[in-house]
């Protein structure tokens, strides 16, 4: 229940009168001695308010969350006049459940509320009527939540990707708690890179380093790409690893928030990926002119991924596709047999070159050339 005024200046000003357990205020109506009688609904009841200040009073918090469970320590109490403080503290929202008793605070020898440790806590201010008369302006308690080490929601790789780090500007954590961007910046198409990033959040919101590991395929021993890692992504070039399938592990450490041995660490291990950087070879590359036909045959390679395509030109024609030896192309090793028309040249000795050009899967590329010279 609430008293309201307006002062001259035309302030709003609101005291609280009445805490009832009930949800609802229904009616009024004068008791004896300048009283007033409040009817209430869910749940009824009624009560009575006196003219004068009652001899005691009592104000109760709300329940206060810390999200974790925690040790509590010593109340910041700033008010005046005869007031006593009580506190108690559960792991569950309803204080009506399991809850410890009330243990009353002594505010003069500045000591901790005494309460167990635990998720939830509450307080609850006694004030006695007296000179000068009792007040409460603050109330604050402080408390340490148990360390939990981060959680990891994903890890991502992208091959052929860059992530250029961005300038630390205003609103990002330059190490002194302010709030950092977690997106990272947008990935750079670099087929000569490989990008990692990743989402991890810490519930004690501390502050985090990473560090980057990788690991090939059949290999049981992580080796470390990069360590004392700030930002949540990381960049590295794709020539530092041979041709393979690979997994990367990230750590994450609470460790700039914590005293040396008090530190937890998480880990998270991406899909695997393969890396290809090298390109297919190209074999026993030949042509010779077969009437007015060239005839040309050659052999793809690749050490690690399958052909994908090939192309031949002649004489700096466009390049034109061409089929491998039975038309599907899904092996490492693709072989290549067709004829193309020979081209027109000017009179006296003929001479025409033909290139050949092979791709793998990741679009790595290698050309060979031969020269058919006529008679």
């Amino acid at each position: 229940m609430f008293e309201y005024s307006r002062d001259r200046s035309g302030l709003d000003d609101f005291a609280d009168l009445l805490k009832a357990p009930a949800s609802q205020v229904t009616a009024f109506a004068k008791a004896r001695n300048g009283g007033l009688y409040a009817a209430t609904s869910n749940l009824g009841k009624l009560f009575v308010l006196g003219p004068g200040p009652e001899a005691e009073g009592t104000y109760q918090s709300d329940v206060f969350d810390a999200r974790i469970f925690s040790r509590w320590g010593r109340a910041e109490f700033r008010g005046s006049g005869n007031v006593e403080l009580f506190a108690r503290s559960g792991n569950v929202d309803n204080p009506d459940r399991n809850w410890s008793r009330w243990e009353k605070v002594d505010l003069q020898k500045d000591a901790g509320i005494g309460v167990p440790s635990a998720r939830f806590v509450q307080w609850r201010a006694v004030l006695h009527a007296g000179d000068p008369a009792p007040k409460v302006q603050s109330v604050a308690l402080d408390y340490l939540p148990k360390n939990v080490a981060p959680d990891f929601d994903d890890v991502g790789v992208q091959v052929g990707v860059r992530y250029q780090p961005q300038p630390k500007s205003a609103g990002m954590d330059t190490g002194g708690g302010q709030q950092r961007f977690d997106t990272p910046p947008p990935p750079i198409r670099d087929r000569d890179s490989i990008g990692v990033k990743w989402s991890v959040h810490d519930d004690n919101d501390d502050q985090m380093v990473y560090a980057v590991y990788y690991r090939g395929d059949g290999e049981t021993r992580w080796l470390l790409l990069k360590d004392d890692l700030t930002d949540k992504f990381y960049s590295f070039d794709a020539s530092l690893l041979p041709d393979g399938g690979y997994t990367v592990q990230v750590m994450a450490s609470d460790a700039p928030s914590h005293s040396p041995g008090d530190a937890l660490t998480a880990t998270r291990e991406s899909a695997r990926f393969e890396v290809d950087t090298t390109p297919p070879r190209i074999e026993d590359l030949k042509a010779t002119v077969d009437g007015t036909q060239i005839h040309v045959t050659f052999r793809a390679t690749d050490s690690f991924s399958p052909i994908k395509r090939a192309e031949f030109s002649v004489d700096a024609e466009d390049w034109q596709f061409v089929e491998p030896v039975g038309q599907l192309s899904d092996s490492k090793t693709e072989s290549y047999d067709f004829h193309v028309p020979v081209p027109p040249t000017p009179a006296g000795p003929s001479e025409h070159v033909v290139v050949v050009r092979a791709y793998d899967r990741y679009e790595n590329m290698s050309s060979a050339k031969t020269v058919i010279r006529g008679k």
